[in-house]
């Protein structure tokens, strides 16, 4: 007489993407991918700091040009860190942008500003918290596709910025927030924006490569049943990931009011397209299972760096964005091929 099958047990084993093979065979040829287009990524942005050099060679290679590049991509790059954890567990986040916009004008107002430099930064990370709160409980508990719950929050963030300004530009009157993005507060001529960046970059990439919390991210992007059957409270892990993603776009608003000084309703202006563009280009997989924090970053500095060398040679906005269309375009057709590779 055969016997039932015994429940999932809570210690078994996290599942991953793809059943391994003995040895696991198969993570080996796609860590290989990983250094490659790593590599190839790093590659690209060796070529586009050649073209910056020899088109605007006093502009660009300016040492202060190179600071405002690292600055920005600082910003963006907050947010794709947030983006890369949310696209990884197979989720999608369309509402960072306006999530930043909200949160800058927020903390902006005379109300906050009242506060100082802790009323500022607290309200900015509370607000994208807040936010991401909302996200997750529609997505995790209320059933609702990540794309509409999203996309609610872009369009509620969004108007909401801009019932709280009027349209009007909100100026920081704080000098200790001012103060930080002035080139006194640099250290060992990096600016302080890019120094949290790394930080937050550093702390991204042990999360998701160190710990069982990134080992569940990567299991519910793979296979959710499986990783429920496994033990994970999938609808926990993807809760507590969308307030990673509102996290993340508060220490970006934050970021941008110091480099701006102000809090405006059209701040984050399509972030949330070049953090999900620089997350697929590094290697981040759309249907989930598979992420990149290094990738990520090395993306956003490409994007970055293309849409100074355009500013710097006076080039339209709309080739900009073809040149921006045609690698995203490129880089999904090499994820298809690699993950084709990888199952043959």
């Amino acid at each position: 007489m055969t016997q039932p099958a015994s429940p999932a047990r809570q210690d078994a084993p996290i599942p991953t993407a793809k059943s391994a093979p003995a040895g696991g065979g198969w993570r080996r040829p796609l860590g290989l991918r990983a250094d490659v287009r790593n590599l190839s990524l790093l590659g690209v942005l060796a070529v586009l700091i050649a073209v910056g050099g020899i088109t605007k060679p006093d502009e660009f290679l300016d040492v202060s040009n190179l600071q405002l590049v690292l600055t920005q991509a600082s910003i963006i790059g907050v947010v794709t860190v947030g983006m890369t954890f949310v696209i990884t567990s197979g989720g999608i986040d369309l509402s960072v942008g306006a999530i930043v916009a909200l949160a800058s004008v927020w903390a902006t107002t005379v109300a906050t500003q009242e506060y100082g430099f802790a009323g500022i930064l607290f309200t900015a990370v509370i607000v994208g918290l807040g936010c991401g709160l909302v996200n997750g409980l529609l997505i995790a508990y209320g059933g609702m596709v990540p794309f509409i719950a999203t996309l609610a929050m872009l369009a509620s963030a969004r108007g909401l910025a801009l019932q709280i300004t009027d349209g009007k530009t909100q100026m920081v009157t704080v000098n200790s927030v001012l103060d930080l993005g002035i080139k006194d507060a640099y250290i060992l001529g990096i600016p302080p924006l890019v120094l949290v960046f790394a930080a937050v970059t550093v702390i991204g990439w042990l999360l998701l490569n160190r710990t069982t919390f990134g080992r569940r991210t990567v299991a519910v992007g793979g296979n959710a049943e499986a990783a429920r059957l496994a033990g994970i409270d999938v609808r926990r892990q993807r809760l507590y990931l969308y307030l990673l993603s509102g996290l993340c776009c508060g220490i970006a608003a934050f970021m941008l009011i110091v480099l701006a000084g102000s809090g405006q309703n059209t701040n984050g202006n399509l972030y949330e397209l070049d953090a999900i563009a620089a997350a697929i280009i590094g290697g981040t997989l759309l249907s989930g299972g598979r992420g990149t924090i290094v990738g990520s970053v090395l993306g956003v500095l490409v994007f970055t760096t293309i849409t100074n060398i355009f500013a710097l040679n006076n080039l339209e906005s709309a080739v900009q964005q073809i040149a921006k269309g045609a690698i995203i375009v490129a880089a999904v057709l090499i994820q298809h091929r690699t993950l084709r590779g990888s199952e043959t």
